[in-house]
């Protein structure tokens, strides 16, 4: 779970006397995929689980011994390793802009430096998912969407992939370890196989009636759509659950499938559309009679945006700002705070970033107790300074290599953050919703402060 140059240069470090000082490592991305008018932080609650259990025991350190990689000495720092550092970070669900720590990391050098790949590693590909998921959410208007794209990704990130689908609004997976580990609704019914499997559509449907119910789902386009329609209200009767439309013109099927069913006594029957769909088909579809999505491929694969783009850097060691200074890949030094800024009526106006590096005023706090009362509300505890309609994103996760309170991983945490991340995306300006190419919907000021 971590590249060699990390212990390279723990192992250089170490020798240097360089591995004992107080750093400050940041989280951020220098830019949101092109077009992206907002990026979601998700698998803090993953991170969190991974953290306890981040360290070396002999077989890898026999390995790493072998390699040359490292030292008797820095083998021996690591048999003992554990992190004993502090952790701040974006609540998870949190939406981000380029330029804005998300996460920071705290400790001594050695310690820190240890963690980037493990950090960027989930980080990086849990908030591309979920950046992807609240897009298709917006697209969807209100209709749930469900995630099935266990096919089409690496078998350990499908499970991250539904988790983070879900706390950016999907409503339910067909994973089933993301329902055991993280409680994310399960769903899934039957593929075109079942049907083929039996000698007739009429026969198929009616063998998933008889074990599932008549509120089942059917899947209607493994011949003719209007066909297996009508066999699917013959089998479950005007209480059918939904259809499902897997290929073709989706729109047009859809209307002539809500005619038909209507026609048919079942005009409750809900209709569910899937087949490599992603936020812009869903854009498009907007004005079908349709009830629900399953989206697979676009999903896990972040939609043309696979990674969020994160980096670890180093800003702070020894209580003074560091800074590199790379053309195109420069750094801010010191350490930060973020504020979110909201108008009189609750609505996010811009990211502020405040460097510690410079002394300056406290930022201006406008009275808004309503708000308050709004984010107090939200996902146990949401950061919100009293009385203000400024939000501290940044808050603590680990204390000393401890977590800084219970319920932000496993089930408990996944619901926080999908808790969290509908409130905080409900602030955002309106043209957060639209999947169309566009700039960032939050400014972002950077500036100096306390």
């Amino acid at each position: 779970m971590t590249d060699r140059y990390e212990l390279t240069m723990l192992r250089a470090a170490l020798q240097s006397g360089a591995a004992h000082r107080h750093v400050v490592f940041e989280v951020f991305t220098r830019a949101l995929p092109p077009g992206r008018r907002f990026g979601v932080l998700a698998g803090t609650g993953r991170l969190l689980e991974a953290l306890a259990d981040f360290h070396f025991g002999p077989a890898e350190l026999d390995v790493l011994r072998a390699d040359g990689v490292v030292d008797e000495a820095t083998a021996a720092w690591l048999a003992d390793y554990r992190f004993h550092g502090d952790i701040h970070a974006f609540a998870e669900g949190e939406p981000f802009f380029a330029g804005t720590p998300v996460l920071v990391v705290e400790g001594t050098f050695g310690e820190a430096v240890l963690l980037e790949t493990l950090v960027l590693s989930i980080l990086n590909h849990d908030s591309a998912i979920a950046a992807a998921a609240a897009r298709m959410v917006a697209a969807a208007a209100a209709r749930p969407c469900l995630e099935m794209g266990s096919r089409r990704t690496h078998e350990a990130a499908a499970v991250a992939a539904a988790r983070a689908a879900y706390v950016a609004g999907f409503t339910a997976t067909s994973n089933l370890e993301a329902g055991r580990t993280y409680g994310v609704p399960g769903v899934g019914t039957s593929a075109h196989a079942f049907t083929l499997a039996h000698p007739s559509e009429a026969e198929a449907f009616a063998a998933q009636v008889r074990v599932l119910g008549a509120d089942t789902t059917l899947l209607v386009d493994t011949y003719d759509v209007a066909d297996g329609v009508a066999a699917a209200v013959a089998a479950a009767g005007p209480r059918l659950g939904a259809v499902r439309i897997d290929s073709g013109d989706l729109a047009a099927l859809a209307r002539a499938t809500r005619a038909q069913l209507d026609r048919l006594g079942a005009p409750n029957t809900r209709i569910v559309a899937t087949g490599d769909l992603d936020e812009h088909a869903l854009a498009r579809l907007a004005s079908s009679p349709l009830d629900g999505y399953g989206i697979g491929t676009s999903l896990v694969t972040g939609s043309g945006a696979p990674t969020a783009g994160f980096v670890y850097k180093l800003v702070e060691v020894d209580g003074a700002p560091v800074a590199k200074r790379s053309v195109g890949k420069g750094t801010r030094g010191g350490r930060k705070r973020v504020l979110r800024r909201h108008d009189p009526a609750g609505r996010a106006v811009a990211d502020i970033v405040l460097t510690a590096a410079a002394p300056g005023p406290e930022p201006t706090i406008s009275p808004d107790a309503a708000l308050s009362a709004r984010w107090a509300g939200a996902a146990g505890s949401s950061g919100v300074t009293e009385n203000s309609r400024d939000r501290e994103l940044l808050r603590q996760l680990v204390v000393g290599g401890k977590l800084a309170e219970e319920g932000l991983v496993g089930p408990a945490g996944t619901a926080r953050a999908r808790a969290h991340h509908a409130q905080a995306f409900a602030a955002l300006p309106r043209g957060a919703r639209d999947v169309g190419f566009g700039q960032p919907c939050l400014p972002v000021v950077h500036t100096a402060g306390p």
